[in-house]
């Protein structure tokens, strides 16, 4: 895989993102209960195939296996992105802290406001937000942002002047989505024109859509850098990257065309 920018953050992915967080709350995930060793494993193959772009979250609990799959690796080929389900100055702050902790690193590459879903989010998170600007002038993290959940917090982000990076659900069959394809197909094009950077989740409708013709649809949509897909096994991570592979292969063939 060829890596990308990620909107205009300067930031360089893979255009596929290891997603620790399938069926994930609470502190556990599909891919945190495969075992600690099982997860570091597939971490480390997906960096061996060239997945270096990881998106973590506190409440998928998969921060402890990143940081032992990161004593092999190398920290700045990677991008870390994680998330906070906190909503206040100080919570966001020390979760911040323990993050960096956590994962052995001086900095994370971006960190997201978890699951926001209302319309207001911007003035009702004012004190989260504040701790997320902070982190970033502290060179805490180097973007920030939040991952949504309904149509309506979408759309607000495009007026928001300090959000980075949008995390939004998208895939061609409008399974686990906030509204229907193209209603947020359009949502994500207003984004990027407001100069936000996105990555797509749900892209394969929780395991329901075949990636052969999923990861297409998402990565092909205006406005759109990147995907987070959750793998289980080696035969996934090897599918999901040749499949990337290969779309790339033929946008540029079609580019010089």
């Amino acid at each position: 895989m060829e890596l990308v920018e990620l909107g205009s953050t300067g930031i360089q992915v893979s255009p596929l993102a290891f997603g620790t967080g399938t069926s994930g709350w609470a502190g556990s995930s599909a891919q945190t209960r495969l075992g600690f060793q099982r997860l570091v494993d597939l971490l480390r193959l997906g960096y061996d195939l060239g997945i270096t772009f990881w998106d973590l979250a506190d409440q998928y609990g998969s921060h402890p296996h990143a940081a032992e799959a990161l004593k092999t690796l190398g920290r700045s080929r990677l991008v870390i992105a994680t998330k906070t389900a906190s909503r206040s100055h100080r919570e966001v702050e020390r979760d911040i802290r323990r993050y960096l902790r956590e994962l052995g690193t001086d900095y994370l590459d971006i960190v997201l406001l978890h699951y926001v879903t209302d319309e207001r989010w911007m003035e009702r998170y004012s004190g989260a937000i504040e701790a997320l600007i902070h982190a970033k002038e502290q060179g805490l993290t180097r973007a920030i942002g939040a991952s949504f959940h309904s149509l309506e917090a979408i759309h607000a982000a495009t007026r928001s002047p300090w959000l980075d990076v949008a995390l939004v659900r998208i895939n061609y069959d409008g399974r686990n989505m906030d509204g229907t394809p193209s209603a947020v197909a359009a949502a994500i094009e207003q984004l990027a024109a407001a100069g936000k950077a996105i990555y797509g989740m749900k892209v394969l409708g929780l395991g329901a859509l075949p990636p052969e013709r999923a990861i297409p649809y998402a990565l092909g949509l205006p406005g759109v850098s990147a995907i987070t897909v959750g793998m289980c096994n080696e035969e996934e991570i090897h599918q999901n990257v040749a499949i990337v592979a290969r779309w790339q292969r033929q946008k540029a063939s079609a580019s010089r065309m």
